[in-house]
């Protein structure tokens, strides 16, 4: 099934690497061709009212536009330019209910594009229930590599584990593969064993009976993480963007000892699509 209605959620700070990511994900949608829905979420915080004369309130700022606002602004400026099927929304809710609202709203897209701020708990929290709650895929954004994303994936990799994960991750990213130039489906693991190379192979088989002509490697470990074993061969490669399943060991383990998905999500080395 195409990608034709995608999904940005809008929570932070206006800076520069958030608004340049906006920017890299509207130019997904476009190239993607398709519609991009935005969601602007600000924290409903309880503040006590101040009595303050009208020209003492202009001083002190309190009526300037809010994060959101800016954050919605800069997506407008970016549909404009790209001239894409667009819309907005904003809301305020509590902090606590932010990422959920979130995920509700992602299951009625075919994908979900998250700008990422490194080793950030509050997106790597969004990421996750994301993946959890909202049964869509989600293709994350690194503001720290943002000048150098490129909105075309020319060049993708499958990081392929064998699990039922990453088989959802490749059946999501259908779409994407098709167009790709260049596709190349990797495996981490020190022993190049039978049953790995039968696993590699049968999935570039599959995928050829969808137009997609894939090669199959591996790549040594040599005791590093997984996670970082990836994002060195995707630079190394120059890969555009990294297909993934989330979470191939339980999740308590994820969180408490870190793992794959948890290294990628907090500094993605370039796009990342993540399926759960």
């Amino acid at each position: 099934m195409p990608i034709k209605d995608v999904f940005l959620p809008l929570v932070g700070q206006p800076r520069g690497p958030a608004l340049a990511a906006i920017e890299k994900c509207v130019a997904v949608a476009g190239d993607l061709g398709a519609r991009i829905t935005a969601l602007a979420l600000e924290e409903d915080v309880f503040v006590r009212p101040k009595v303050m004369l009208p020209d003492a309130a202009e001083a002190d700022g309190s009526l300037e536009a809010g994060d959101s606002q800016h954050l919605l602004d800069a997506f407008t400026r970016a549909t404009s330019r790209t001239g894409i099927r667009a819309q907005s929304r904003s809301a305020k809710v509590p902090a606590d209910q932010i990422a959920s609202v979130l995920a509700e709203h992602g299951r009625f897209s075919d994908l979900t594009l998250v700008p990422v701020k490194p080793h950030d708990s509050r997106t790597e929290h969004i990421i996750e229930t994301l993946l959890f709650e909202s049964g869509r895929p989600v293709l994350l954004c690194p503001e720290q590599h943002v000048d150098q994303l490129r909105p075309e994936f020319e060049n993708i990799m499958i990081a392929w584990d064998h699990s039922a994960r990453a088989a959802r991750a490749v059946g999501d990213a259908l779409p994407i593969l098709q167009a790709a130039a260049s596709v190349r489906v990797v495996t981490v693991a020190d022993d190049k064993s039978d049953a790995i190379v039968q696993s590699g192979t049968a999935l570039v088989d599959h995928l050829r009976e969808h137009g997609v002509y894939a090669s199959f490697e591996t790549t040594k470990g040599s005791g590093s993480s997984i996670g970082k074993v990836l994002g060195s061969w995707a630079n190394s490669h120059a890969i555009d963007a990294i297909v993934m399943g989330a979470y191939h060991h339980s999740r308590l383990n994820e969180i408490v000892w870190g793992g794959v998905t948890k290294t990628v999500i907090g500094e993605p080395p370039c796009w990342v699509m993540i399926s759960y």
